[in-house]
């Protein structure tokens, strides 16, 4: 982690002892020079600035410190890193908000939080549209340098995060400490992430994925982003609570327009109507990204398509009767190529596994490139 782990071991302990109450860590990082004059206060300095008994309790335990150590080297066995409001690796952008988290837990590489980066968030329950523009939104910026910053979570989060795999790195922010991570169908997302970016979380080891952290986690993914664009969200979708912590933040906010009659495209729909930038590719979140990022983005060469895998005959037949931004049935695919349901299964898996080929609910299936 560092030559300075003593260092770590106050900042720790107040997140330990506060992290249900970013009022009260905010009061503390204002109030003190340092989280070491924290612990040293009395209980009566700590109501003065806002403590109720049970927290200024906590603050002064004695066993607080021993907590901090034990925290500290259950990190240092599971291989994640630590990173403090007053270190050097704490990221720019994050530093800024109004309630930066004072501690962040890190699992992978840590230079990968100073960006540049853009969030990439929508609806858990995406359409085959919106599954197909955040794979490759997320890719095309990736592949320019861009980080792409999101929430881990089913559906939009978990699409944009492997896009981005596909050709750079990407920040995961969890909502939850590391020995709960949510979803647990995730976690190989993260392990994989983790190689080349960074999966970070301001929570606890042990703290469980409750509803109130979720609200929270969604201003890290602002905090640490330039700008966020929406892929699909019903009106009162949670990628909406990002957005207007963008908004809050002095972030640019996008969206990618929708069909009118999809719930899904409520959310993204209104954020166009009340002036967020409207996004069909790479170049429209390129052109509302600070001076000289932007000018540096847009000089490049445009970008080729993946180059597709080798495929034998059969299976390139099948991919060309497959759509990217529609999916298509096991039965139309039968009915299109002539082939028997058996075949077409065993050429699908091949695409499948080739990366060609997407497969969603109900024997659907998606092309990638």
């Amino acid at each position: 982690m560092g030559a300075t782990d003593d260092g770590w071991i106050p900042w720790l302990a107040l997140n330990l002892a506060l992290w249900d109450s970013l009022k009260l860590l905010k009061t503390v990082l204002e109030r003190f020079p340092h989280p070491s004059e924290a612990l040293a206060a009395s209980p009566a300095e700590l109501a003065g600035i806002g403590f109720d008994a049970e927290r200024a309790s906590r603050l002064v335990s004695p066993g607080l410190l021993d907590a901090a150590h034990k925290e500290f080297d259950r990190l240092k066995k599971k291989g994640y890193s630590l990173v403090t409001f007053e270190d050097n690796d704490y990221p720019v952008y994050l530093k800024e908000i109004f309630d930066p988290p004072p501690v962040l837990y890190c699992a992978g590489r840590v230079e990968a939080l100073q960006g540049p980066a853009v969030a990439v968030v929508g609806s858990r329950t995406p359409t085959p549209y919106g599954r197909a523009v955040a794979e490759r939104l997320a890719a095309d910026l990736a592949s320019r340098g861009i980080v792409i910053v999101s929430g881990l979570a089913l559906g939009i989060d978990a699409i944009a995060h492997w896009g981005a795999l596909d050709a750079g790195r990407t920040v995961a922010v969890l909502g939850s400490g590391f020995e709960d991570v949510y979803p647990k169908q995730n976690r190989r997302l993260m392990d994989k992430i983790a190689e080349s970016g960074a999966v970070v979380t301001e929570f606890p080891l042990d703290v469980a994925p409750l509803p109130s952290n979720f609200p929270r986690r969604n201003r890290i993914i602002s905090g640490l982003s330039r700008a966020v664009v929406v892929v699909e969200a019903a009106e009162k979708s949670g990628s909406l609570h990002t957005a207007k912590f963008a908004l809050e933040q002095n972030r640019e906010v996008m969206a990618v327009p929708g069909n009118v009659t999809s719930d899904l495209s409520r959310g993204t729909n209104a954020l166009i109507k009340g002036g967020a930038k409207l996004v069909a590719g790479w170049e429209d979140v390129a052109e509302e990204l600070p001076s000289p990022l932007r000018e540096s983005l847009l000089a490049q060469r445009p970008g080729e398509t993946r180059p597709l895998p080798l495929l034998t005959g059969d299976e390139a037949a099948v991919f060309g009767l497959l759509k990217a931004d529609e999916a298509t049935s096991i039965d139309d695919l039968i009915e299109a190529s002539g082939r028997s349901a058996s075949e077409l299964l065993v050429l699908l898996l091949n695409l499948e596994l080739k990366g060609a080929v997407t497969a969603t609910a109900g024997r659907n299936y998606l092309r990638r490139m």
